[in-house]
């Protein structure tokens, strides 16, 4: 027996959502703007091994660009420290912006929305963000 399913329910959370799972590259940089919102960046690792042709296997890592407002932000700057272990879930951003000698750079980032902590001070911790980020542009 089939299930039916909302295809439109299923379509609108999977449109821009990004899960990923790896390691912190550093600490979270952390700004506060006046009201005391906050804003987190960090750089997370991502591997997987890949088999190639020869049958060699080798070690293939990503880098990723991640944005955090609010208490997802307060949550890095508490328990986030490099090497840690996290796994996201947010959307995908594409933004342009002028460099410092003018010119203009793109950059992508993942916003992130929810965070799981699996390896924070020996504990495994769930933080889901309640505020818009829909509000806060970010920022260099």
């Amino acid at each position: 027996m089939y299930k039916v399913i909302d295809e439109k329910r299923v379509m609108k959370n999977l449109l821009n959502s990004v899960r990923l799972i790896g390691n912190v590259g550093g600490n979270p940089e952390v700004r506060e703007f006046e009201g005391g919102k906050k804003l987190a960046k960090l750089n997370l690792a991502t591997n997987e091994k890949v088999t190639l042709g020869t049958g060699t296997v080798v070690e293939n890592t990503q880098w990723h660009r991640l944005v955090a407002w609010g208490g997802v932000a307060t949550l890095m700057e508490r328990m986030v420290k490099k090497g840690c272990k996290l796994m996201i879930e947010g959307r995908l951003q594409h933004r342009s912006y002028l460099g410092a000698d003018g010119s203009k750079r793109e950059k992508s980032e993942v916003v992130v929305k929810n965070i799981l902590l699996i390896e924070a001070k020996g504990k495994t911790v769930l933080f889901t963000e309640t505020e818009s980020e829909e509000q806060n542009p970010v920022l260099d």
